[in-house]
């Protein structure tokens, strides 16, 4: 009869994104491996942490805690007030990203300013990354304030728009529908660089499913907002068509082209691919091979949801994780159990199992609550019964369920 004994070390990946609002995803694997690494038992549970994105806020984090430098710079904010910005740079590969240099958490007292702001910040942190000479730019979309097509953004890489007097025109949203005239001053350095648009946004550009009209309302924009931001759309895809951009109207049709509230369009004018951000980011962060030394892997976000399944980062993490049990842990969750097995997740926790107070909001609240429930999934990892230290089966055994 083979003897059974705990596991001596169990390792854990620990590889979460954000949950938004509250902890980035740094901070919300370190709060989890304080737990884990604090569980009592007959042995230990090794953490590796590596926070994720899927291409929005959190992406120059991301990229930074696996390895890359960060480099700031100063841009112009959703407003035009300076904002202090950071890209993330591993001598080939740069990471910009909208939330951090001209988006929503940038707008000053928060106010919103949907015919305003601007994506011009962005284009400026694009810029300062080329002057670092990299192979490519990986352009992370998620976070914008801006309605603007892109506008401002092109404004810093070479483009000018002018109105019927001839002046030049802010890169707003309602500038937009101003625009007389298109020049353009090519950029070397631009036609030498891959693009590379990080979103798993699919909206178009323009119409029901467009930016104004889908994104639009989350940025402040009232139904005129909306209406005059659409109409403003359209008039500057005719005049980038005009201009001689080829392809100009097609792509405003292209899926992803309505994504950070048109930048996504302005990205594929420039030469831009466009990849799914869950998928980009697991590669750029090497997440397969950190994964082969992991017995477990513990992801997770704010919510769990159907959104998730359709292929949000925490799915993303299931399926690629292979035979080894994943733990899913989330603010809450809004998919019942009989569907974990459709990403496949062994187990979810959640913040509202643990407390009956709001902890989207109260960063310090879901921390602890985070140590707590990494300690409790720990604790149950090394008491579990093992035929030997990277027994699979008993590890997923021993997840244990909710309290």
């Amino acid at each position: 009869m083979t003897q059974t004994t705990a596991p001596k070390t169990v390792r854990a990946l620990i590889a979460p994104d954000k949950f938004k609002g509250s902890l980035t995803a740094g901070e919300v694997a370190d709060a989890l491996a304080a737990g884990l690494r604090a569980a009592t038992g007959p042995g230990s549970v090794h953490c590796e942490l590596l926070p994720l994105a899927d291409g929005g806020d959190g992406s120059v984090d991301a990229a930074v805690a696996s390895g890359f430098a960060r480099r700031a710079c100063t841009v112009a904010g959703p407003t035009g007030q300076p904002v202090q910005a950071s890209i993330a740079f591993d001598g080939v590969t740069a990471v910009v990203e909208v939330a951090n240099t001209c988006g929503l958490g940038q707008l000053p007292g928060g106010k919103p300013e949907p015919l305003k702001a601007s994506s011009r910040g962005f284009g400026e942190a694009v810029l300062f990354a080329l002057s670092l000479n990299p192979a490519r730019i990986v352009m992370a979309l998620g976070g914008s304030a801006s309605t603007d097509g892109g506008m401002g953004m092109l404004t810093a890489l070479g483009y000018s728009f002018l109105d019927a007097e001839g002046r030049e025109l802010p890169g707003n949203g309602s500038a937009l529908g101003h625009i007389h005239e298109v020049q353009r001053t090519p950029l070397p350095l631009l036609a030498g660089t891959e693009l590379i648009v990080a979103s798993d946004v699919h909206n178009p550009l323009l119409g029901i499913h467009g930016a104004p009209a889908i994104f639009g309302p989350q940025k402040g924009a009232g139904p005129e907002d909306v209406a005059t931001l659409d109409k403003g759309l359209a008039h500057y895809v005719s005049k980038m068509a005009e201009a001689g951009l080829a392809g100009a109207a097609a792509m405003a049709e292209n899926e992803g082209a309505g994504s950070a509230g048109g930048i996504g369009y302005a990205c594929l004018l420039l030469g831009a691919t466009q990849v799914s951000g869950a998928g980009y980011f697991l590669d750029l962060l090497d997440f397969n091979a950190r994964k082969e030394t992991c017995d477990v892997v513990i992801t997770g976000e704010g919510s769990i949801d159907e959104q998730t399944l359709a292929g949000k980062l925490p799915a993303a993490v299931a399926r690629r994780s292979g035979p080894r049990p994943i733990i899913a842990v989330a603010g809450r969750s809004l998919l019942p159990r009989e569907r974990w097995s459709e990403m496949p997740l062994a187990r979810v926790y959640t913040l509202t199992e643990y407390t009956d107070q709001d902890s989207s909001k109260d960063p310090g609240l879901s921390a602890a609550l985070l140590r707590r429930i990494g300690q409790d999934i720990g604790e149950r990892l090394l008491r579990s019964p093992a035929a030997d230290e990277r027994s699979t089966s008993s590890v997923t055994a021993a997840i244990p369920a909710p309290r």
